[in-house]
């Protein structure tokens, strides 16, 4: 599996969120948050649920969308792996899942935003899970 997916609700018995990215103020740039409302119909949807994704090591994660009264929803984000109940994800798993995570947002949102300048930028600072260049 090498794609980032948008799946259904997974069968969460036995399982727990397990924090992995919080970013609270999607609103700096409106074409995130526009992003987020056209991906998961969330002008519908809206704080009845969470949304998941199908990261490339075959592990869910959980998009919790948070509103804020006098800003457009969403204002902030928060990701979260759906992990077993008692087993805890493997870091360098969650980093790499997180950065694919990141490129496919990016590469949605469009614009001046580029993939190739996120995977850049993480090669310059020497994110691990940044691709090699």
């Amino acid at each position: 599996m090498t794609e980032v997916a948008i799946i259904e609700k997974p069968d969460l018995r036995g399982k727990r969120l397990s924090f992995a990215l919080a970013e609270d103020r999607v609103s700096h740039y409106p074409e995130f948050r526009d992003f987020f409302v056209r991906t998961f119909d969330l002008d519908r949807k809206g704080l009845a649920e969470p949304a998941f994704v199908r990261a490339p090591s075959g592990f869910a994660y959980a998009f919790i969308f948070i509103g804020r009264s006098g800003e457009p929803f969403p204002s902030g984000l928060e990701i979260h792996a759906v992990v077993d109940a008692m087993e805890p994800i493997e870091g360098t798993t969650m980093d790499r899942d997180i950065w694919s995570i990141l490129r496919w947002m990016i590469g949605g949102i469009g614009g001046p935003w580029t993939v190739e300048d996120f995977d850049q930028t993480g090669r310059l600072y020497r994110v691990p899970a940044a691709p090699k260049g």
